[in-house]
């Protein structure tokens, strides 16, 4: 419903610049001369697509929503059955399955320094274990599948984006569409009892009121995201991810009234630590990248060069 509201307001906006004479101020120098100023900015709905499903399309990117179910679904089991200090622990190996599975898939390095960044995660994730009072295998276990399913999930969003010309609006109003779908048998068949003992709250306007305010926020959260890295980069994105999650637990011990341990704490900082400077280490390593590659017309040269030899 978002995706289609979204969309309608982007068909708009579109519509409207398209229509709308372009006035624009001008601008002189010194000299008196007239100087081209910048064009009016688009409006920020212009970039949502119009929400169409096309079968096709929806078909190839069905392995990216299964995915994308098998993530949510064990996310929500991990917070179930973990404390919320600890949850942000139970998921912290979802940077090793990263480098794990980019080896294995995409052929990807990995250096040392990056290895080592994994070393400290697997400690903390380790340290973080030990120290959690109220431990839940079946709660760490779901952490660590939750973990494996968001690694396939960005994997298996570079192979589909492609599909949708590259447009992850497109992509995600695809991927909610099919998961929607996908999640009604699975409701039918582990909640189907509390479904049907709770027909007066599926009847309440509050409790509807309250789902469509938190689809609301977690479809906002998306936006955000994605402006964020736009305006700033994703190193920024994940220093802020890492203080989040560190706050997170913190409110968690006094929220919640988990009880802290010393272990438990310093797992959670070497987690954060580690994931933090492993952002940090592939950003270096990317730019070192960058800088190595010759430009676009001088490998073009090369390869014809060598082409010829």
């Amino acid at each position: 419903m978002i995706c289609w509201v979204a969309g309608l307001c982007g068909q708009r906006a579109q519509k409207n610049a398209a229509t709308s004479p372009q006035y624009s101020a001008v601008m002189t120098n010194e000299n008196g001369e007239s100087v081209p100023s910048n064009p009016p900015k688009p409006s920020f709905f212009a970039q949502f697509p119009k929400a169409e499903y096309v079968m096709g399309t929806a078909k190839k990117i069905f392995p990216l929503s299964l995915v994308f179910v098998g993530m949510i679904t064990f996310n929500n089991l991990c917070l179930k059955w973990v404390e919320v200090s600890f949850y942000n622990v139970a998921r912290s190996l979802t940077i090793v399955f990263n480098v794990f599975l980019s080896r294995v898939f995409l052929g990807m390095p990995t250096s040392c320094k990056t290895l080592v960044c994994l070393g400290i995660v697997i400690l903390g994730f380790l340290m973080g274990s030990h120290g959690e009072l109220n431990f839940s295998l079946l709660g760490t276990l779901a952490g660590i599948m939750s973990s494996l399913f968001v690694s396939l999930n960005s994997i298996f969003t570079k192979k589909v984006l492609p599909v949708v010309d590259d447009n992850h609006w497109k992509l995600t109003f695809y991927n909610n569409v099919n998961a929607s779908v996908l999640f009604i048998p699975l409701i039918i068949i582990f909640e189907g009892d509390v479904i049907m003992n709770a027909q007066e709250q599926l009847t309440s306007s509050a409790f509807w009121s309250a789902m469509s305010v938190a689809g609301f926020f977690g479809f906002s959260i998306g936006i955000v995201t994605v402006l964020q890295i736009k305006a700033t980069s994703p190193l920024t994105h994940n220093i802020s991810g890492t203080a989040k999650a560190a706050l997170q637990s913190l409110m968690a011990f006094y929220i919640w009234g988990n009880q802290p341990t010393v272990m438990g704490v310093l797992g959670i900082f070497t987690v954060l630590g580690g994931s933090l400077i492993y952002t940090f280490v592939k950003m270096s390593e990317n730019a070192k990248n960058a800088q190595s590659q010759p430009p676009a017309p001088l490998l073009q040269k090369e390869q014809e060069m060598t082409s010829k030899v």
